[in-house]
């Protein structure tokens, strides 16, 4: 056995001046901006989207709603609104069934061979196994993950739905306005309004997936699931991607998963927490980050797990 090395010197710096300490940002009347302290434990910046809540009008319900695949259950029993003029967010930790019940709503789950569905979901009041389910899909449309924009023109990715609708085709001239106004809702016109028939895959992210939300508005759905919608992009598209749901809550009742809790405080009116299949908790944004009734919901949102 070699002699023991010695040990690296310590390192120690030394700091002639006091640290300074930097003033939080002034608001709209010159006083500091207070930071909230939830229930995490953890400090939390103000809820900074806002935007038009319009009418809170109830658009679908989930009645009892339990789903398994292959026998196992993956949502038990559910039952909760959907309402126009509120962002609805999921939250829980992965493998709970937020997505799974994001994609009953509009029978994206049917597709699923071994999966079998209880319960009952209701659009305007009328159970949705009684509609045609690709008019049920117009209705809700749905934003997934991964940006998947078609492999055409900018242009023809707004119009593929309005196309679809109809039993004869539409000229481009007529169908020009309601794709300049579906990009214009989506917050993308002004970027790509002389770039339409350039290839929707050549645009960036965050780009691609306001497209995606404009082919959706294109057919005026009624509701709109967003399914870990920023969980790819980069934050400045993150950000201008929220401001469009809040934006949007006024016309259209949407329904967002993510496992950013911030992301969820910051855009989510009311907040759904599930675990393991369970609905454990439900109510407005406020109260479920910062006063939580369950114990499981508290563990959750200060990091106890995830």
């Amino acid at each position: 056995m070699g002699p023991l090395k010695k040990p690296p010197p310590v390192r120690r710096i030394v700091v002639d001046d006091e640290p300074t300490i930097v003033e939080p940002p002034k608001g709209p009347n010159g006083a500091g901006q207070t930071v909230k302290e939830g229930a995490s434990g953890l400090l939390s910046a103000p809820r900074k989207r806002e935007g038009k809540r319009g009418t809170v009008k109830e658009r679908m319900r989930t009645d009892g709603l339990g789903v398994a695949y292959a026998g196992k259950p993956a949502v038990k029993a559910v039952s909760l609104p959907v309402n126009q003029g509120e962002v609805l967010g999921l939250i829980g930790p992965s493998g709970c069934g937020k997505t799974t019940l994001l994609r009953c709503l509009n029978r994206l789950v049917d597709q699923t061979p071994t999966a079998t569905r209880s319960g009952t979901i209701y659009l305007d009041d009328e159970d949705v196994d009684r509609r045609d389910v690709t008019e049920l899909r117009r209705q809700v449309g749905m934003v997934f993950q991964q940006p998947n924009p078609f492999p055409m023109s900018v242009f023809d990715n707004v119009a593929y739905g309005l196309r679809e609708r109809g039993s004869r085709r539409p000229s481009r001239a007529a169908l020009r306005p309601s794709v300049e106004e579906a990009l214009d809702r989506a917050g993308l016109l002004e970027e790509v309004k002389d770039n339409l028939t350039h290839p929707a895959l050549r645009l960036s992210g965050g780009q691609q997936q306001r497209l995606c939300i404009a082919r959706s508005l294109a057919v005026n759905p009624e509701v709109l699931l967003l399914d870990e919608p920023c969980s790819a992009l980069d934050p400045r598209s993150t950000t201008i991607i929220e401001e469009l749901v809040m934006k949007l809550r006024a016309d259209i009742a949407i329904v967002i998963v993510t496992h950013n809790l911030q992301q969820a405080y910051r855009v989510a009116d009311r907040v759904g927490f599930m675990y393991l299949g369970d609905l454990v908790e439900y109510g407005e944004a406020d109260q479920v980050f910062g006063a939580p009734k369950a114990k499981r919901t508290r563990e959750y949102v200060s990091g106890g797990f995830g």
